[in-house]
Protein backbone atom coordinates (compact mmCIF):
# COMPACT_ATOMS: atom_id res chain seq x y z
CA UNK A 1 0.00 0.00 0.00
CA UNK A 2 1.29 3.44 -0.90
CA UNK A 3 0.88 5.77 2.09
CA UNK A 4 -1.32 8.79 1.59
CA UNK A 5 0.60 12.04 1.63
CA UNK A 6 -1.19 13.58 4.57
CA UNK A 7 -4.04 13.22 7.05
CA UNK A 8 -6.20 15.24 9.40
CA UNK A 9 -6.89 13.46 12.70
CA UNK A 10 -9.78 14.90 14.70
CA UNK A 11 -10.44 14.53 18.36
CA UNK A 12 -14.21 14.32 18.73
CA UNK A 13 -15.48 15.72 22.04
CA UNK A 14 -14.76 19.42 22.32
CA UNK A 15 -13.38 19.51 18.77
CA UNK A 16 -15.89 18.21 16.23
CA UNK A 17 -18.64 19.10 18.71
CA UNK A 18 -18.51 21.71 21.48
CA UNK A 19 -19.70 19.46 24.27
CA UNK A 20 -17.08 19.33 27.01
CA UNK A 21 -19.16 21.37 29.44
CA UNK A 22 -21.84 18.68 29.18
CA UNK A 23 -19.31 15.91 29.81
CA UNK A 24 -18.05 17.74 32.89
CA UNK A 25 -21.61 18.25 34.14
CA UNK A 26 -22.37 14.57 33.67
CA UNK A 27 -19.23 13.54 35.58
CA UNK A 28 -20.12 15.93 38.42
CA UNK A 29 -23.62 14.42 38.57
CA UNK A 30 -22.15 10.92 38.50
CA UNK A 31 -19.79 11.63 41.41
CA UNK A 32 -22.38 13.59 43.40
CA UNK A 33 -24.55 10.47 43.40
CA UNK A 34 -21.67 8.82 45.24
CA UNK A 35 -21.12 11.65 47.71
CA UNK A 36 -17.94 12.87 46.03
CA UNK A 37 -17.40 16.56 45.25
CA UNK A 38 -15.47 17.47 42.08
CA UNK A 39 -14.03 20.85 41.07
CA UNK A 40 -15.12 21.34 37.46
CA UNK A 41 -12.06 23.26 36.20
CA UNK A 42 -9.51 20.99 37.84
CA UNK A 43 -11.41 17.92 36.71
CA UNK A 44 -11.36 19.00 33.07
CA UNK A 45 -7.68 19.94 33.20
CA UNK A 46 -6.65 16.54 34.51
CA UNK A 47 -9.06 14.25 32.66
CA UNK A 48 -9.97 15.63 29.21
CA UNK A 49 -8.81 13.00 26.72
CA UNK A 50 -8.56 10.17 29.22
CA UNK A 51 -10.72 7.09 28.88
CA UNK A 52 -13.73 6.67 31.15
CA UNK A 53 -12.26 3.62 32.83
CA UNK A 54 -9.11 5.57 33.68
CA UNK A 55 -11.14 8.41 35.20
CA UNK A 56 -13.32 6.10 37.29
CA UNK A 57 -10.38 4.10 38.62
CA UNK A 58 -8.53 7.31 39.52
CA UNK A 59 -11.47 8.93 41.36
CA UNK A 60 -13.18 6.00 43.06
CA UNK A 61 -11.00 4.37 45.69
CA UNK A 62 -12.71 0.99 45.68
CA UNK A 63 -11.16 -1.92 43.83
CA UNK A 64 -13.47 -2.34 40.89
CA UNK A 65 -13.77 -5.29 38.52
CA UNK A 66 -13.85 -4.58 34.80
CA UNK A 67 -17.55 -5.35 34.53
CA UNK A 68 -18.31 -2.97 37.42
CA UNK A 69 -16.36 -0.21 35.68
CA UNK A 70 -18.24 -0.87 32.44
CA UNK A 71 -21.56 -0.51 34.27
CA UNK A 72 -20.45 2.78 35.84
CA UNK A 73 -19.29 4.15 32.49
CA UNK A 74 -22.64 3.20 30.95
CA UNK A 75 -24.42 5.17 33.69
CA UNK A 76 -22.24 8.26 33.30
CA UNK A 77 -22.44 8.33 29.50
CA UNK A 78 -26.19 7.95 29.62
CA UNK A 79 -26.36 11.11 31.72
CA UNK A 80 -24.10 12.90 29.23
CA UNK A 81 -26.14 11.93 26.16
CA UNK A 82 -29.37 13.00 27.86
CA UNK A 83 -27.88 16.40 28.70
CA UNK A 84 -26.25 17.05 25.33
CA UNK A 85 -28.78 15.58 22.87
CA UNK A 86 -30.79 18.84 22.47
CA UNK A 87 -27.57 20.72 21.65
CA UNK A 88 -25.88 18.27 19.26
CA UNK A 89 -24.24 20.12 16.36
CA UNK A 90 -20.83 20.35 14.69
CA UNK A 91 -18.47 23.21 15.43
CA UNK A 92 -18.67 26.00 12.85
CA UNK A 93 -16.88 25.40 9.56
CA UNK A 94 -16.25 21.71 10.19
CA UNK A 95 -18.02 20.29 7.15
CA UNK A 96 -16.54 22.89 4.81
CA UNK A 97 -13.01 22.10 6.03
CA UNK A 98 -13.61 18.38 5.67
CA UNK A 99 -14.95 18.80 2.14
CA UNK A 100 -11.93 20.89 1.15
CA UNK A 101 -9.52 18.39 2.68
CA UNK A 102 -11.13 15.42 0.94
CA UNK A 103 -11.12 17.22 -2.40
CA UNK A 104 -7.38 17.68 -2.04
CA UNK A 105 -6.72 14.04 -1.20
CA UNK A 106 -6.19 14.47 2.55
CA UNK A 107 -7.19 11.43 4.55
CA UNK A 108 -9.49 11.95 7.52
CA UNK A 109 -9.70 10.18 10.86
CA UNK A 110 -11.36 10.49 14.24
CA UNK A 111 -9.23 9.65 17.28
CA UNK A 112 -11.21 9.90 20.49
CA UNK A 113 -11.32 8.67 24.07
CA UNK A 114 -15.07 8.18 23.67
CA UNK A 115 -16.73 4.76 23.99
CA UNK A 116 -18.56 3.26 21.00
CA UNK A 117 -22.01 4.46 22.10
CA UNK A 118 -20.86 8.08 22.20
CA UNK A 119 -19.12 7.81 18.84
CA UNK A 120 -22.36 6.52 17.35
CA UNK A 121 -24.36 9.23 19.15
CA UNK A 122 -22.19 12.01 17.71
CA UNK A 123 -21.00 10.86 14.29
CA UNK A 124 -24.19 9.09 13.26
CA UNK A 125 -26.40 11.66 14.95
CA UNK A 126 -24.81 14.31 12.72
CA UNK A 127 -24.30 12.03 9.67
CA UNK A 128 -20.53 12.57 9.80
CA UNK A 129 -19.23 9.00 9.75
CA UNK A 130 -19.27 8.99 5.94
CA UNK A 131 -16.44 11.52 5.85
CA UNK A 132 -13.80 9.43 7.63
CA UNK A 133 -11.27 6.87 6.46
CA UNK A 134 -10.69 5.67 10.03
CA UNK A 135 -12.43 6.00 13.40
CA UNK A 136 -10.49 5.02 16.51
CA UNK A 137 -12.03 5.12 19.98
CA UNK A 138 -11.49 3.98 23.54
CA UNK A 139 -12.31 0.38 22.65
CA UNK A 140 -9.46 0.25 20.12
CA UNK A 141 -6.46 1.21 22.27
CA UNK A 142 -5.24 0.33 25.74
CA UNK A 143 -4.35 3.82 26.95
CA UNK A 144 -5.99 7.23 26.71
CA UNK A 145 -4.34 10.59 26.16
CA UNK A 146 -1.70 11.92 26.90
CA UNK A 147 -0.41 8.58 25.61
CA UNK A 148 -0.16 8.73 21.80
CA UNK A 149 -1.84 5.37 21.15
CA UNK A 150 -5.12 6.62 19.65
CA UNK A 151 -3.39 9.03 17.24
CA UNK A 152 -0.80 6.49 16.14
CA UNK A 153 -3.51 3.92 15.47
CA UNK A 154 -5.48 6.47 13.43
CA UNK A 155 -2.38 7.25 11.36
CA UNK A 156 -1.73 3.54 10.83
CA UNK A 157 -5.28 2.93 9.62
CA UNK A 158 -5.03 5.89 7.25
CA UNK A 159 -1.69 4.70 5.90
CA UNK A 160 -0.04 8.03 6.71
CA UNK A 161 3.24 8.61 8.55
CA UNK A 162 2.76 10.48 11.88
CA UNK A 163 4.84 13.44 10.72
CA UNK A 164 2.35 13.99 7.88
CA UNK A 165 -0.66 14.07 10.21
CA UNK A 166 -2.20 17.16 11.77
CA UNK A 167 -4.27 16.63 14.90
CA UNK A 168 -7.23 18.84 15.87
CA UNK A 169 -7.67 19.14 19.63
CA UNK A 170 -9.26 21.20 22.39
CA UNK A 171 -7.41 19.88 25.45
CA UNK A 172 -3.79 20.01 26.67
CA UNK A 173 -3.65 16.25 27.24
CA UNK A 174 -4.65 15.76 23.61
CA UNK A 175 -2.02 18.16 22.32
CA UNK A 176 0.54 16.36 24.45
CA UNK A 177 -0.60 13.04 22.97
CA UNK A 178 -0.12 14.50 19.48
CA UNK A 179 3.36 15.71 20.45
CA UNK A 180 4.30 12.25 21.70
CA UNK A 181 2.99 10.79 18.43
CA UNK A 182 5.25 13.13 16.45
CA UNK A 183 2.29 15.07 15.07
CA UNK A 184 1.55 18.76 14.74
CA UNK A 185 -1.67 20.11 16.22
CA UNK A 186 -4.37 22.69 15.67
CA UNK A 187 -6.08 23.89 18.85
CA UNK A 188 -9.73 24.91 18.99
CA UNK A 189 -10.55 27.25 21.86
CA UNK A 190 -13.98 25.74 22.37
CA UNK A 191 -13.12 24.78 25.93
CA UNK A 192 -9.94 26.58 27.03
CA UNK A 193 -8.23 29.86 26.06
CA UNK A 194 -5.10 29.96 23.93
CA UNK A 195 -2.98 30.68 27.01
CA UNK A 196 -3.64 27.15 28.28
CA UNK A 197 -1.47 25.80 25.44
CA UNK A 198 1.54 28.09 25.77
CA UNK A 199 3.94 25.26 26.68
CA UNK A 200 3.52 23.29 23.45
CA UNK A 201 5.85 23.59 20.46
CA UNK A 202 3.88 21.35 18.08
CA UNK A 203 0.92 23.74 17.59
CA UNK A 204 0.54 25.22 14.09
CA UNK A 205 -2.67 27.21 14.68
CA UNK A 206 -5.07 28.23 17.46
CA UNK A 207 -8.59 29.11 16.30
CA UNK A 208 -12.13 29.63 17.52
CA UNK A 209 -13.64 27.28 14.91
CA UNK A 210 -12.85 25.55 11.64
CA UNK A 211 -13.92 28.46 9.45
CA UNK A 212 -10.60 30.18 10.25
CA UNK A 213 -8.52 27.41 8.68
CA UNK A 214 -7.16 26.70 5.20
CA UNK A 215 -6.05 23.17 4.36
CA UNK A 216 -3.01 24.03 2.25
CA UNK A 217 -1.76 26.62 4.72
CA UNK A 218 -1.80 24.06 7.51
CA UNK A 219 0.48 21.73 5.57
CA UNK A 220 2.76 24.50 4.27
Amino acid sequence: MTPAARAFVFDMDGTIVDNMAFHTRSWITFFERRGKAVDADEFFRTTAGRQGQEIIRAHLEAELADDEVATLIHEKEGVYRELYAPHLRAVGGFEDLVASAKAGGTRLAVATAAPPANIEFTLDGLDLRRHFDAIVGAADVARGKPHPDVFLEAARRCGVAPEHCIVFEDAPLGVEAARRAGMRAVVLTTTLPATAFAEFDNIVAIVNDFSELDVDSLFA
